[in-house]
């Protein structure tokens, strides 16, 4: 299963050369559909590692990464063309793991990455998430509860991951979208019916028939 890394660069240029160097080494990218949220689409879509910009429409990199560092332990790297002993002092003391300065050797790029990742995730595979009697091995996809298992699509891990790390609330549909884009594939709304529904019956296999609830006109919400 390929990190996935959240790319947060407003730079349409520089944001498709990274994108296009980072999946040839056999990583999976996405960016943010917009610059309000950046730190709730980047955990909703489950990134393992965010390379962070500072320089940012709406709110600059120093906001994000503070937003990021209180909900999550996952890997920051700052890369940036602000330079200064100031600039690298502040994203530290919000919670970066690394910075690095624009422009940048790529190799030593791949490395930075590489021993973050490799510290975050020392088994080579995210940890299995919980929430009640239900349990998702990110490396496997796989869902289990009560003795049983079911396989997941790409698309049904990404959405039960984003649910579950949110148990009880109401995952609007646009969040769940934004969960299932990347660069590969477009996804509208019925793409999202098509996999809610899948989802559910797997769900139904492991005896949890009512845990996932439609709110109409509002989204869905796994209740366990």
């Amino acid at each position: 299963m390929a990190y996935r890394i959240f790319l947060v660069e407003d730079d349409p240029g520089i944001r498709d050369e990274l994108t296009a160097l980072l999946e040839r080494y056999g990583y999976c990218c996405a960016s943010p559909a917009d610059f309000d949220d950046v730190a709730g689409q980047a955990l909703d879509w489950g990134a393992q590692l965010v390379l962070l910009d500072l320089n940012l429409p709406r709110y600059d990199g120093y906001h994000v990464c503070r937003a990021l560092r209180q909900r999550s332990d996952l890997p920051i790297m700052v890369v940036t063309s602000r330079d200064t002993e100031m600039d690298e002092l502040m994203s530290m003391n919000l919670g970066a793991d690394d910075f690095l300065t624009k422009p940048y050797n790529t190799q030593i790029l791949l490395a930075r990455m590489a021993r973050l990742l490799q510290r975050a995730y020392p088994s080579g595979e995210r940890p299995a998430m919980t929430c009640g009697p239900l349990a998702l091995d990110l490396g496997r996809s796989v869902a289990a509860a009560w003795g049983a298992e079911q396989e997941l699509t790409r698309n049904e891990l990404r959405l039960l991951q984003t649910l579950m790390s949110r148990p009880g609330e109401i995952v609007s549909r646009n969040q769940l979208m934004i969960a299932l884009w990347n660069d590969h594939a477009f996804v509208d709304d019925n793409t999202l019916t098509v996999n809610m529904t899948r989802l559910r019956r797997k769900l139904e296999g492991l005896g949890l028939s009512e845990a996932l609830v439609t709110r109409r006109g509002q989204g869905y919400q796994l209740c366990l």
